[in-house]
């Protein structure tokens, strides 16, 4: 049987290899990808996710917002957030941005006592925000393409690029993670905290499944939306307008075209409605 440390050896060579061929190229994002191939695939696995959603996952999450309050959801969500800030610092530093490592963990240790253990945000009133990244930003900005759009089964939206950060990211800095696969207690308990994080998650969705209705493609709707909040993630909430052109498949000629169109419209009203 092969050794649990070796298991992860791969990962663990992916980050060396990586951060020296960072260190030495600086390479530049690169340009977001629109295209689909592995759509067939894609939507059969959506369609499995879903199904197990309406099923089981969802009515957890409704069960959970029946025997909470607002208040409490909120409470137990900063807790997690908190607890999962190692991911964000460590990424911060693998990216170089000292200055956001050293705020998260300012946030950290503000929290984790002030806030008694991350139920309150205190943090926030002291000029720390909450900030979020993880292993597949640290993959971008290395200049790593995103690769193709990927679903994957339980997980959902990912790409090929993204895919990477669930076991780097578990592995060397989720504190849940890593203290899940260090104990095993009776009923499996040490993994009912990350459960329980994934409830709190799907519950808090459910206040936007209402962006849903009217939607022809939710498939198209997750993957759109699933591009363009990691493209905020990747530029720090400001990306590049030529990224979101890309992204939204806009060229200079496109823009141009919706200017012309646009004066014409307002040169029409406006000599339809001079005296």
């Amino acid at each position: 049987m092969v050794s649990f440390h070796a298991r992860f050896r791969a990962p663990s060579r992916l980050v060396t290899a990586l951060a020296m061929a960072a260190a030495v190229s600086g390479c530049a994002v690169a340009k977001p990808r629109t295209d689909d191939p592995w759509e067939k695939f894609n939507r059969k696995v959506y369609a499995f996710n879903d199904t197990m959603d309406r099923a089981v996952i969802r009515p957890v999450a409704v069960g959970y917002r029946k025997v909470t309050t607002p208040n409490a959801r909120r409470l137990i969500s900063n807790f997690f957030a908190n607890l999962r800030m190692p991911v964000t610092i460590a990424n911060d530093l693998l990216q170089g941005e000292v200055k956001d490592a050293a705020r998260g963990t300012g946030r950290f240790v503000v929290n984790s006592t002030a806030g008694f253990l991350g139920f309150f945000d205190p943090a926030s009133q002291l000029r720390l925000p909450k900030q979020e990244t993880d292993f597949g930003v640290t993959l971008a900005k290395w200049g790593v393409g995103e690769g193709p759009y990927l679903v994957l089964p339980f997980v959902g939206s990912s790409t090929a690029r993204d895919i990477w950060r669930m076991p780097v990211d578990s592995y060397y800095f989720d504190p849940m993670s890593r203290y899940a696969r260090r104990h095993d207690h009776p009923y499996k308990q040490q993994h009912w905290p990350n459960m329980l994080f994934l409830v709190t998650l799907r519950a808090g969705a459910i206040d936007a499944e209402n962006l849903l209705q009217g939607t022809y493609d939710p498939y198209v709707f997750y993957r759109d939306a699933y591009r363009q909040r990691r493209l905020y993630l990747i530029y720090d909430g400001e990306p590049p307008i030529d990224a979101i052109q890309e992204m939204q498949g806009i060229d200079d000629d496109d823009i141009d075209s919706l200017l012309e169109e646009q004066q014409r419209y307002e040169k029409d009203k406006g000599g339809g409605t001079s005296p």
